[in-house]
């Protein structure tokens, strides 16, 4: 006999690892997802509704699902076995709507509380009451004690809730009969069932009704042949002729069903038979949970390399966008249209025509004029500096969007993902312009604060006091982007006389190595500040796959689990004897 903690054990077992499978996020499209989603609900559903209950509860009664297509007389068949019109019975399609379970008086305990299927509401009454989701329990003398009878909806009925339903009932069963007829046991659809009860080993009788007495041989044997080719030769095959109902109450003449009936009976009251058809079932369906569960773990880590590829490009154009933008303040673009054409007006370009190293002194003058009031407020320069550099990063901002959003309709997960949500991402987000603008004159305040502590120094207090922060200031600006690479002609010779100017200006008041680690500080600290602002546009995509990916955890606790729940169910077996009660001995 088992270990008294073997079961408890296997359990728990099972209860981690249906909640990892629970946890599973897999909302990324791939070639595999909505198999691995259906996987995923399906093994959940099982341990729900069957193996949890059935480990906890060795002893309940053994449940027969009686399932099978569209009009193959399943409801007429229950009733006729139970020798009363407990579920409904009829021409019009789907006939069932909610499903029936009928048992003994005796054990009627077990099915009204939700100890199995605990999904569904339970109702008690007659076959016709409720919906879908509401398992109807009735008790009938007719069931004898230790069997209960479950009648599905269609498992390809037209309402598509009565056939997911039918697939969750058969899962919790013990025991399928499954019913056909003699026009429809060749179909594909009631096959992909079998095969489904063959993979997990599931107990199964299977009834042909409406045979023709002539053909009742001859049906049989290829059903049986057929039943053989495809792994479930051990299924107890019953084949009814043929015949019609009685006029009072719509049931098969009762010699029809008694082969089915006595072999019922017989697992009701055989304990050694009943158990052992239980172990047939449990076993294999717990045997079933390593393959399902190690598919998930592959659709997991397809899930996790396709949100790396996503998240990898959304990186990069916004790594590249970081770029772009230093590549534009260094190549001199900052300085072009509004930012030159201010700085003319109190420059001059015929000034810096002429040799600049002799004109320097007279220019620096232009200069310190300028920037200390003499001649115009530099807010002109300074509005117009922030425009410029504004403009230069929204669009690097707009380009890493639009690149981004292109590159993710490329793959399967990235298409699903954009959906409704391309308009937005393909563009900046509508708090990108007042953050943009937030950071750019919190870039020039700090400016002015590294201007303002260098000139704390004893000896570039005086000179900084007549020249002035706010002028010693916007010249370290303009020297940051002064640069002369991709201009030419005019625009050439006035970023070039900004740059000397600036720079000559600067030197006579802080000194030539004080300069140089002050342009390099604005500088860092404004691409800095480019990056954090880029940072919080790339997020956006980031946060939309990490809704939608699974974590790498997931994928290693998944696995763990199973490896538990697989060792201890090993254990299991091995310490349970042959024909014992539980748990099979048998592989």
């Amino acid at each position: 006999m088992m270990r008294p903690m073997t079961v408890p054990s296997l359990a728990e077992a099972l209860e981690t690892l249906r909640s990892r499978v629970g946890d599973l996020r897999l909302d990324l499209s791939g070639p595999g997802a909505g198999q691995a989603r259906q996987t995923r609900s399906e093994l959940a559903g099982q341990v729900d509704d069957y193996l949890l209950p059935r480990l906890r509860q060795l002893d309940a009664p053994l449940l027969a699902v009686v399932g099978g297509s569209t009009g193959a007389g399943k409801s007429t068949l229950v009733n006729t076995l139970i020798g009363a019109n407990v579920t409904k019975a009829g021409w019009l399609r789907p006939t069932t709507r909610g499903p029936v379970l009928v048992c003994s008086p005796d054990d009627r305990r077990w099915f009204t509380e939700d100890r199995i299927l605990p999904e569904l509401a339970r109702t008690s009454g007659d076959g016709s009451q409720g919906g879908g989701r509401s398992l109807h329990v009735v008790a009938d003398p007719g069931v004898p004690a230790g069997l209960a009878l479950l009648d599905a909806p269609d498992i390809d009925s037209v309402v598509a809730e009565n056939r997911q339903l039918a697939a969750q009932l058969l899962s919790a069963a013990d025991l399928w009969i499954f019913c056909t007829t003699a026009a429809r046991y060749a179909d594909a659809v009631p096959w992909e069932m079998l095969h489904t009860a063959q993979q997990r080993s599931t107990a199964l009788a299977v009834v042909i009704n409406r045979v023709p007495p002539e053909g009742l041989r001859e049906i049989s044997s290829h059903l049986a042949a057929m039943l053989d080719q495809n792994g479930l030769a051990r299924a107890t095959l019953f084949a009814i002729p043929e015949t019609g109902l009685h006029n009072a109450d719509d049931r098969l003449p009762e010699q029809i069903v008694a082969p089915l009936r006595a072999w019922l009976d017989g697992l009701a009251g055989d304990a050694d038979a009943r158990s052992e058809v239980i172990r047939t079932t449990l076993d294999g369906a717990l045997q079933s949970v390593r393959a399902r569960v190690s598919l998930l773990a592959r659709e997991v880590d397809e899930q996790l390399a396709a949100a790396a590829v996503l998240r990898d490009t959304a990186e990069d154009f916004y790594a590249e966008a970081v770029r772009e933008f230093d590549d534009g303040i260094r190549s001199g673009s900052v300085l072009r249209g509004e930012v030159l054409s201010r700085w003319q007006e109190f420059v001059g370009t015929g000034q810096l025509t002429r040799n600049l190293e002799q004109q320097v002194g007279r220019l620096r003058d232009r200069l310190t004029a300028f920037v200390t009031g003499r001649q115009a407020p530099t807010a002109a320069v300074e509005e117009a500096l922030e425009s410029s550099v504004q403009t230069l990063l929204r669009s690097a901002a707009e380009r890493a969007a639009e690149r981004t959003v292109d590159a993710w309709g490329d793959s399967p997960a990235g298409r699903a993902l954009l959906a409704d949500r391309a308009p937005t991402l393909g563009h900046t987000s509508p708090e990108f312009s007042a953050a943009l603008q937030q950071e750019i004159r919190a870039w020039q305040g700090r400016v002015l604060e590294l201007v303002s502590a260098e000139g704390g120094q004893k000896r570039s207090m005086a000179r900084l006091a007549s020249f002035g922060t706010n002028g010693a200031g916007l010249v370290l600006m303009l020297a940051v982007f002064a640069q002369t690479g991709g201009l030419s002609g005019i625009e050439f010779l006035v970023a070039g006389g900004t740059s000397a100017a600036s720079q000559k200006v600067l030197e006579a008041v802080f000194g030539d190595s004080a300069v140089r680690a002050l342009a390099t500080r604005a500088r860092a600290d404004l691409l800095e500040r480019v990056e954090f602002l880029l940072g919080n546009e790339k997020q956006r995509f980031l946060d939309v796959v990490e809704g939608a990916s699974p974590d790498v955890e997931s994928s290693t606790g998944l696995r763990r689990a199973l490896e538990d729940f697989e060792k201890v169910r090993r254990s299991a077996r091995s310490t349970t004897r042959p024909g014992a009660v539980g748990i099979p001995g048998s592989n």
